[in-house]
């Protein structure tokens, strides 16, 4: 049986709480070795940059670089090749302090299985959490990630038009895309797909999205294609049709209650479906064929 992969993660200003639910999380899935980096824009208030470092280091996940700075499109990517050179060799887990993934069997099995089909990487498809009436709530350590965001969805590349893909479980030595997305050159078995479960809307959010719209149009953060910028603007234009919130009536979206102890049901054919469709979005239009 192989080795249980290093996880290798750059995390930005998320609240101790989410760290906290992060961590626990892989370490019910096996990991034992975390490979992560702090970065911090400019605007975070020195008292949460040390109140997260300090997080880190009580969680016994202290981080192998802290930096400060404009958060350019290139600097997650920077940041966590780097991360990956330190973990060596083996199968490396990528993942966003947001992101909590969901496997079809444990680690061990997955990387093994994906070594005898000859697969370099292993995919995984974004499931966007919200609260049940689609207000973006506050994580608290009290309330627990399935409490407080218990409806998934497919907001990501049915409202916002971003690539859901994900490159969740990679060999060292294999280039992966910025975001993660892509892993050029290789294909992961479209049926053995991780459930990657996106809790990125939570609240606070939308002050990060206009900031992050402002900051790259103004040029003050370096971006190579418009397409975080347009996504974040798509969503604000969503919340402020609906009060603030994510309409999880929506029928597109296909909202429902899910869990992180288990795949949602039907999810093989579900993500497969997704996956092998999924085309970027027109680079006029922004919008998908």
């Amino acid at each position: 049986m192989p080795a249980t992969p290093a996880l290798v993660a750059v995390i930005g200003p998320v609240e101790p709480a989410l760290l906290a639910a992060w961590t626990s999380h892989y370490r019910r899935l096996g990991i034992k070795r975390f490979h992560v980096a702090f970065h911090f824009p400019d605007h975070v208030p020195d008292a949460w940059r040390h109140q997260l470092i300090a997080a880190g280091h009580e969680l016994g996940i202290a981080p192998a670089a802290v930096s400060t700075g404009p958060w350019h499109e290139h600097t997650n990517t920077e940041l966590r090749e780097r991360l990956r050179e330190q973990a060596g060799t083996g199968w490396h887990l990528l993942a966003d302090a947001d992101e909590l993934q969901t496997y079809p069997a444990p680690l061990n099995e997955v990387t093994a299985t994906a070594d005898a089909g000859g697969h370099q990487v292993v995919g995984g498809l974004m499931l966007d959490r919200v609260a049940a009436d689609g207000r973006l709530a506050h994580c608290r350590a009290e309330t627990g990630l399935d409490r407080a965001f218990p409806l998934g969805g497919h907001l990501t590349h049915r409202l916002l038009h971003g690539d859901p893909r994900k490159i969740v479980l990679v060999r060292s030595g294999v280039t992966v895309a910025s975001g993660n997305h892509r892993a050029p050159g290789h294909k992961p078995d479209p049926a053995a797909l991780a459930c990657v479960h996106h809790f990125k809307w939570r609240s606070g959010v939308l002050d990060d999205l206009r900031r992050r719209v402002e900051r790259f149009a103004s040029g003050d953060w370096t971006e190579r294609t418009p397409a975080v910028r347009d996504e974040a603007g798509r969503l604000l234009e969503h919340t402020d049709r609906h009060g603030g919130r994510i309409d999880v009536a929506d029928p597109r979206l296909a909202f429902r209650r899910v869990s992180l102890d288990q795949l949602p049901a039907g999810w093989e054919r579900e993500a497969k479906t997704i996956v092998t469709a999924w085309r970027p979005p027109d680079a006029r239009t922004g919008i998908r064929p």
